[in-house]
C-alpha cells in the first residue's frame, strides 16, 4: 500500500475528498497511490493538504505480504507469459487495421487460443469492437455528406492511421506500465 493511501485512509478521506481539499485531480491521486512518486508542486500541495512533512509521502512502501527481498521466479515467468500474450493479442489487430469490421476477430480468437482472459485482454478487444462500430459510422457520414472522392480516400487513410496509432500506443504502454493508454470505461466482453 502506498504512503499516500495509508495517510489518506488514516485521516478518513476518500480520493475524491482529498482531490477537492488539495485542488489536484482524482486521477493524479490515483497515480500516486499506484506507485508514481509525487514531485514539486504536487508533493508540496499534498503535504500541505494532509498537514504532514513532504518526506512522509516519499517513504517507499514495502509490500507487507512479501517479506523476502527475492522475487519468486515462478511468479516472474507467469507475469512475463501474461504480458507476452496480452501484447500478442493487442498487436494482432494490426494486419486488419485497415478493415475496422474485422479488427477484433483475430484478437478474440487469440484470446481464446492462448486462454488469456485477463481484464487487460478483454479491454483490448472491447476497444477494437468499439472502433469497429465507430470508424465505419464516421466513414459513412463522410460518404453521405458527398464531399468528393478525395475526402473519402483521405477519411479511409486517416481512420486506418488512427487505428494503427491506437494499437501501437497501447502496445508501448503495455511494455512500460502493463496498462492501456487508450481504453474504454466499460467492457464489452
Amino acid at each position: 500500500m502506498s504512503e499516500l493511501k495509508k495517510i489518506r485512509e488514516a485521516q478518513h478521506l476518500t480520493q475524491e475528498e482529498l482531490a477537492v481539499k488539495s485542488g489536484l485531480s482524482v486521477r493524479t491521486i490515483q497515480r500516486i497511490e499506484s506507485g508514481t512518486i509525487p514531485r514539486g508542486y504536487t508533493l508540496k500541495t499534498l503535504a500541505s493538504s494532509l498537514n504532514i512533512a513532504e518526506e512522509d509521502l516519499l517513504v517507499p512502501a514495502a509490500p507487507e505480504e512479501i517479506k523476502n527481498d527475492e522475487p519468486s521466479p515462478v511468479l516472474e515467468k507467469a507475469e512475463a507469459a501474461n504480458d507476452t500474450a496480452v501484447k500478442t493479442i493487442n498487436l494482432s489487430s494490426l494486419p486488419v487495421a485497415w478493415f475496422p469490421v474485422a479488427n477484433f476477430l483475430l484478437p478474440l480468437l487469440l484470446m481464446f487460443c492462448l486462454k488469456e482472459k485477463s481484464p487487460l485482454a478483454k479491454q483490448i478487444i472491447s476497444l477494437q469492437i468499439f472502433l469497429s462500430v465507430l470508424l465505419p459510422v464516421i466513414f459513412m457520414l463522410v460518404v453521405f455528406l458527398k464531399l468528393g472522392h478525395a475526402s473519402v480516400t483521405m477519411t479511409i487513410i486517416l481512420l486506418t492511421l488512427a487505428n494503427i496509432y491506437i494499437i501501437l500506443r497501447n502496445a508501448y504502454e503495455i511494455d512500460r506500465k502493463q496498462k492501456l493508454f487508450y481504453k474504454l470505461n466499460f467492457s464489452l466482453l
